[in-house]
């Protein structure tokens, strides 16, 4: 075993990942964590898995920038992809993260989620009305892909019978980070990028004219701006509303999907919860920590810093592999297992420091009403064929979940 994990680390190349690791990348993560915590890629940059290294590389912004124009140049050159993620409030540093992040966080204030509930409720119950009324479903198709696409479209007042190619648009733009793509997933990426940005043209013409209540209207209250007259420009408005909707999307499906099927696996967690829903809360961070939604963050050396006893010049990319440290035993008791009311449960599926995810109060609730009155619903839940992976290693989540709902 240990000749075997020492192997998985010494051979282990983010650009060449095998469909064992797709399938189940944890061990892998663990072989890393154990022998090469701080691996360096043929490529020439490193891999991080150890808990406190990520903490460190996330809350020390002065080393470790995240803006990514040096890193995606050759990898988009002069595209539209590069345009947008380069413009996007995840790939900055401040001032200019610090700028876009206020503005959101202004529309996403505490009262404006709590506002959400009860249409959240609503929404999710007419979710569980059509799965009842079909007997067999998609977790995926007829449950996790609807709640944010409706969440994110009623934050930005998308039109009903706009939001159709929505989901589309966040899969390619996102598909596009992967750490190698092909050129097919690189028009794909841009297309939807194109489509977007004319859309959002037309929108962003329309809400100028009849401006909507910016308490509930992220889209207005970004046009508006703050009240010292701090506003967004027209290129980081229109790539930041792409931005919330790819950020709030796939994430949070891969929450509600992730969650549903880790339940599965683990029948005595899933009836604990079943018996005991004031149990909820602990179980969203628990379904967060145990397999996250995003597995992978990047990050590059912008002076001389030493991880792990390893040099880095200035330039060097980092991976932040947050699926891995989200299961060090240095910070976790037992990580392996699934414990639906583990406390404390540090862990950093929403990053953290400076670019702790502004919608993660969002995402929690989004995650705990739907997975608690599905569970309310249809406790005898059980899959009906073989869960569909979704073949992405930074987003880890499933493309269909086949299952009975009693």
């Amino acid at each position: 075993m240990n000749l075997n994990a020492r192997e998985l680390a010494a051979t282990f190349d983010l650009e060449k990942l095998t469909p064992e690791f797709y399938a189940d990348p944890y061990p892998t993560y663990r072989a890393l964590r154990e022998n090469e915590p701080v691996k360096r890629m043929p490529n020439g940059s490193y891999f991080l898995t150890r808990y406190d290294d990520l903490v460190t590389a996330y809350k020390n912004t002065k080393a470790f920038s995240s803006d990514k124009k040096k890193e995606f140049s050759p990898k988009y050159g002069d595209s539209l992809l590069y345009e947008h993620h380069t413009t996007s409030l995840v790939f900055n540093d401040p001032p200019a993260h610090t700028r876009v992040r206020r503005l959101i966080m202004g529309a996403l204030s505490p009262r404006a989620i709590a506002g959400m509930e009860p249409d959240l409720v609503r929404l999710v119950d007419r979710l569980l009305d059509a799965i009842a009324a079909k007997g067999k479903v998609d977790l995926i198709e007829d449950f996790a892909t609807a709640i944010p696409i409706e969440v994110i479209g009623n934050l930005l007042d998308v039109p009903q019978e706009e939001r159709g190619p929505l989901r589309d648009w966040s899969l390619a733009i996102l598909g596009a980070l992967e750490p190698v793509i092909g050129p097919d997933a690189f028009a794909r990426g841009n297309k939807a990028v194109k489509d977007f940005l004319a859309y959002l043209d037309v929108l962003v013409a329309r809400r100028r004219a009849r401006p909507g209540n910016p308490d509930r209207d992220v889209l207005t209250r970004l046009i508006q701006g703050e009240d010292n007259g701090e506003r967004l420009t027209e290129k980081e408005l229109l790539h930041n509303c792409i931005f919330l909707l790819n950020a709030g999307h796939e994430t949070t499906t891969n929450l509600i999907g992730n969650g549903l099927v880790a339940l599965l696996h683990h029948a005595g967690e899933k009836r604990r919860l079943i018996e005991d829903p004031t149990l909820i809360k602990t179980a969203v961070e628990e379904m967060l920590r145990f397999e996250s939604s995003n597995q992978l963050g990047n990050r590059m050396t912008v002076e001389p810093f030493e991880l792990g006893g390893i040099a880095m010049p200035p330039g060097t990319p980092v991976t932040l592999c947050i699926g891995a440290a989200n299961r060090d035993p240095a910070q976790f008791a037992d990580p392996e297992r699934l414990d639906v009311s583990r406390t404390p449960n540090r862990h950093l599926a929403f990053g953290t420091g400076a670019h702790q995810c502004a919608g993660m109060a969002l995402a929690r609730l989004e995650g705990a009403i739907a997975i608690s009155r599905f569970l309310a619903r249809f406790p005898d839940y059980a899959l009906d064929g073989e869960p569909v992976r979704g073949g992405r290693v930074r987003f880890r989540g499933f493309l269909s979940v086949p299952c009975t709902v009693g």
